[in-house]
């Protein structure tokens, strides 16, 4: 299966209720990973709001529908996160959260893979955007 072309990235998460998923366990390592004690506490107590944007947002990132902004309009990853301090430090916790919850998802192992590199780039793009403050 080729990724990133039309909904292959979507259907290959398990679309909506796969991503759901993916999503409640990335949330389940940022509370329980020291690592991610700085992020976390970027976070509301409350994570219902921040899992279901997170969800939404990546239906659409990986070609399913787009439900992030039939919800709350566009999205500028980077200008949403500009309130945050956002360091080497708290990008690598960030993709390590994410790390784990893909590696115990039912994906194909290639698409894994491919998740997690693609994860990377706009993990970056904040990191260097930040650092251009």
């Amino acid at each position: 299966m080729q990724y990133g072309q039309g909904d292959s990235s979507y259907k290959a998460a398990g679309e909506l209720p796969g991503i759901e998923k993916l999503v409640d366990a990335f949330y389940r390592y940022m509370d329980s990973l020291e690592q991610a004690k700085t992020i976390r506490a970027m976070h509301q107590d409350d994570l219902s709001e921040a899992r279901k944007r997170l969800s939404y947002f990546l239906s659409a990132w990986l070609g399913g529908p787009k439900l992030y902004s039939q919800h709350w309009g566009p999205i500028s990853i980077p200008k949403l996160h500009r309130q945050f301090p956002i360091d080497q430090s708290a990008r690598d916790a960030w993709l390590l959260c994410m790390q784990k919850a893909i590696a115990e998802q039912d994906y194909a192992e290639d698409f894994k893979q491919y998740l997690l590199e693609q994860l990377k780039v706009p993990a970056d793009r904040i990191l260097m955007l930040q650092n251009m403050q």
